[in-house]
């Protein structure tokens, strides 16, 4: 047999792949491993680099009566304030920073200078929306009909400023018995609130005059509370007490405010019906109560509790009706988990939550309530048995969002009916739906059947619901379609294999969409975004934000304008302002990179290998060490997260990564993808894991890694870790089980190891569960899932396994069952504790990120640390340092 006919035969590819393999390994083995560099690693981990680039996109604060907006850039030489004017067609100063500097220090007698202006100008509105949580009201702000700045600087409380009166001084307060068996001993209080150290100033600056000037009288208006949910006319505040709905009006609500437990304020209860675990109340996690608990300042001794959050609201726009969802989670196990850091004693921490499979999980009820009437009705939304429901809400306008009136509304302009989407417990079916929130009949307009799990997009509707958008992968890819108001599909908007996402914008008058899109340009990155336009009969689909990068646009309110902030993981993002055409008005803003080249930054590289099919593209990002040796022989390490709602694969500029530290000990660190990892693909792509969320994506790591190998020399194969976090942590051990002789060390945090200890939601959605019906019509749901526990005597390599004791999310029970499954196997492995920690390992995440690294330059450089003290964390701790308040609300160090 010829060498030509050899390469036609399946057995002899695989020997070939095989002596290549071994041919490069023998290769590297003779180059020498690096000593871990612990300094190197030290230089260029996340909160170093944050000193180095500052600003990366232009947050915007959109002017109220106009398409103009201002924003703040910072750059190592300090921040510096921009109008941008769309009419004008560029930027100018906001303002001259060092005439702002010093009006600041003659008014206050307080030292400032340009480069180090106070005020800040950032957004954190999606910050805030991720946690749950109401977001603060901007430091700079438009006020006086677009014609001043008003913001605000915190300064040392005992300054003494021109024109400021003179603060009455707080009477004493009397002690008061002890009631708390806690604090008998001296114990701390740990929700007392620290003694403030600075106060407020306010000041406006006069756009046309360029004057600034001190308000020593003003009153901003109050920080809206956790508890408040408020109507879109501002005229009715909804919350809860105990497990009840209440309501006030906007007049109460202002004593409220200034007094939380005012006992002249009014209030009107509007059910009498909730109950534990049946409330009316939003569950809460326990940093939300204690965070709730600091808010109160007194409304503490109602006889029904504090005021709370209610369940999330959504109003109609017309202020008369509500809609909710509660859930009924009377039957569902609790779960434990224990704070062994509380003071005096640990402390036990209950809550509900289902396991997949388990029969008895939450139930969900829809309901309207009139605000007039009182009346609540419950929506007939039944259709499946322990479906979700999920209310359809309308975009929040930017100018909404930073004065805090972030509280959904309903699609349509009335209040006579409320859209909503139901889905099954398998997912494999998605309706949506109309009801008459009068008598709470409903109406199916679009049903959605799919044998994997169904996704979904927020719907858009016009001429007030005349028409809808609505989105679907009924075709395997993520596609728009336009519906008549009574369910029928006039035709489909966007169609061919790429991935539509959300909608940025609908001009009803020109009848054109405006939309983010995946995959569509010819031989880019497929997981690059651009913006787009097409017209809702599904012509004129054209590319608004061309060049090869990922694409993140922020469109004005009017639909007009919009800002795009692009760079690819090896470029410095840019910023531009262009108009609704496409056309580009302005250059805004590059992030400087200066500092960062400077001090001897080196871009990741981004890859393309195959996956173990030999057929499907992945792509990757390489980190490599700063002091890299093409002549040395380099430990590859992979980060994982399996997906199936993301990928963790960085596609922007990113510097301030743990992968950039983690490579400059020694390795070189890869991102990749694996089928079945990522819904911006195909729908094949994506479920490619669905049925086998334990191992889907494991050959394609082990493919990735020897394809790196075959390409690059210094790349040592046998030496290959492995290590991810959550569903990162569950797949890197899985790793190390399915793939013994490949993988010889892995980092495992927080992994759920057992999916059938994990939260129903995931495990239930990606995996599958089935759905049954006995002969007795008898809905049931059975659910089997491979756990990584039933690998344990396959373990051959080094596995540290990770949890936090708190962890509420993927519970401690996930490492603890790994742990005994492997103890029975007779393997040693290793493992930690984060003592009082969630899922997140907040203030020791770095610490953990040292471990990390130590062990695996112990098993995979062969050496590491022997040292007690991590010196790499304490050279970054100040010793004997207390903090005090300067100008400017930051702190400075004093010893």
């Amino acid at each position: 047999m010829n060498l030509l006919l050899m390469r036609r035969t399946p057995l002899a590819r695989l020997l070939m792949a095989g002596l290549l393999l071994a041919a490069a390994s023998s290769h590297a083995e003779e180059r020498a491993l690096p000593a871990p560099n612990y300094d190197l690693a030290a230089r260029w981990m996340p909160s170093k680099i944050g000193k180095l680039v500052f600003d990366t996109s232009v947050a915007p604060h959109w002017a109220e009566a106009s398409d103009r907006f201002f924003y703040a850039f910072e750059t190592a030489q300090g921040r510096k304030f921009h109008l941008v004017d769309p009419l004008k067609r560029g930027k100018a100063p906001l303002w001259d920073n060092a005439k702002m500097a010093a009006q600041l220090t003659t008014l206050t007698r307080i030292p400032f200078d340009a480069q180090h202006l106070p005020m800040g100008a950032s957004l954190p509105a999606a910050v805030a929306d991720a946690a749950g949580e109401p977001a603060p009201p901007p430091m700079l702000k438009w006020a006086k009909n677009d014609t001043v700045i008003r913001f605000e600087i915190e300064v040392p409380k005992e300054a003494k400023i021109p024109g400021e009166k003179e603060a009455p001084k707080p009477e004493p307060k009397k002690e008061e018995a002890v009631k708390d068996d806690s604090k008998k001993d001296g114990a701390a209080d740990k929700d007392a609130e620290e003694p403030k150290t600075t106060k407020t100033l306010y000041f406006e600056y006069d756009l046309g005059t360029g004057k600034l000037i001190l308000l020593p009288d003003f009153k901003p208006d109050p920080k809206k509370p956790l508890w408040a949910q408020v109507s879109p006319d501002e005229k009715t505040v909804i919350f809860a007490r105990g497990d009840n709905l209440f309501m006030m009006d906007a007049d109460n609500y202002k004593l409220a405010l200034a007094d939380f437990g005012d006992p002249k304020v009014q209030e009107v209860q509007i059910t009498t019906d909730g109950e534990e675990h049946f409330s009316l109340a939003r569950e809460m996690h326990e940093q939300q109560r204690t965070n709730l608990k600091k808010d109160q300042k007194g409304d503490t001794k109602h006889k029904d509790g504090a005021r709370v959050p209610a369940v999330p609201l959504q109003w109609s726009k017309d202020s008369k009706k509500f809609s909710g969802v509660r859930e009924d989670l009377r039957k569902v196990a609790d779960l434990w988990v224990i704070n062994s850091l509380a003071s005096p004693r640990p402390k036990l921490e209950t809550y509900r939550y289902a396991m997949p499979g388990e029969e008895n999980v939450d139930q969900a009820e829809l309901f309207v309530l009139d605000l007039e009437s009182k009346k609540r009705v419950t929506v007939k939304a039944d259709a499946f048995k322990d479906q979700t429901i999920q209310v359809a809400t309308s975009r929040v306008a930017a100018r909404d969002r930073e004065k805090q009136k972030n509280e959904a509304k309903w699609l349509g302009e009335g209040s006579d009916k409320l859209y909503f989407l139901r889905s099954s417990r398998d997912l494999h079916r998605v309706d949506v739906c109309v009801a008459d929130t009068v008598t709470g009949e409903v109406k199916t307009l679009i049903e959605e059947r799919l044998n994997t799990y169904i996704e979904t997009q927020p719907l858009w509707t016009l001429g007030n619901g005349q028409e809808f958008i609505h989105w679907s992968e009924r075709d395997g890819w993520g596609h728009y379609y336009l519906f008549g108001a009574d369910g029928t599909l006039k035709n489909q908007i966007t169609t061919g294999e790429f991935v539509t996402g959300p909608i940025s914008w609908v001009d009803e008058k020109l009848r054109v969409m405006y939309f983010a899109a995946n995959g569509r340009e010819a031989g880019e990155d497929p997981y690059f975004t651009h913006l787009y336009r097409v017209n809702l009969d599904g012509s004129g689909l054209r590319l608004l934000d061309p060049g090869e990068a990922s694409h993140a646009s922020v469109m004005a309110d009017s639909g007009k304008y919009f800002i795009n902030t692009y760079s690819q993981v090896n470029t410095a993002p840019k910023s531009e302002f262009f108009d609704a055409t496409g056309v580009k008005l302005a250059d805004l803003e590059t992030t400087d990179f200066a500092a960062l080249k400077d001090a001897g930054f080196k871009f990741p590289e981004p890859f393309m290998v195959k996956a173990d099919d030999g057929v499907t593209d992945l792509y990757g990002v390489m980190y490599k060490p700063f002091d890299f040796d093409p002549g040395k022989r380099y430990p590859i390490i992979a980060f994982v997260y399996p997906g199936p709602q993301t990928e963790s694969v960085t596609k922007t500029f990113s510097p301030r990564s743990n992968n950039v530290a983690l490579a400059n000990m020694g390795f070189v660190v890869i991102e990749v993808g694996n089928r079945g990892g990522n819904p911006q693909r195909s729908k094949w792509y994506h479920n490619y894991g669905y049925g086998n969320l334990r191992d889907y994506g494991l050959s394609d790591k082990k493919a990735a890694i020897e394809q790196l190998a075959r390409k690059n020399p210094w790349i040592d194969m046998n030496l290959a870790g492995i290590y991810g976090h959550s569903g990162g942590g569950f797949m890197s051990t899985a790793a190390m089980l399915v793939y013994p002789d490949f993988f010889k060390v892995a980092v495992s945090s927080s992994g759920n190891h057992e999916n059938n200890v994990y939260n129903r939601w995931w495990s239930e959605k990606h995996h599958g569960v089935k759905e049954v019906t006995d002969k007795d019509g008898k809905v049931k749901f059975e659910y089997t899932i491979d756990r990584n526990s039933e690998l344990a005597k396959n373990l051959k390599g080094h596995l540290f396994l990770v949890t936090g004791d708190q962890d509420d999310n993927v519970h401690p029970a996930n490492t603890l069952r790994m742990a005994d499954a492997l103890i029975k196997a007779n393997k040693r492995f290793d493992s930690f504790v984060m003592p009082g920690q969630r899922h997140g390992y907040g203030p020791m995440n770095d610490y953990f990120f040292w471990l990390r690294a130590d062990y695996f330059a112990k098993y995979l450089l062969g050496r590491s640390s022997e040292s007690v003290d991590l010196l790499e964390l304490s050279r970054e701790t100040p010793q004997g340092v207390k903090k005090r308040p300067v100008a400017g609300g930051g702190p400075e160090e004093i010893r």
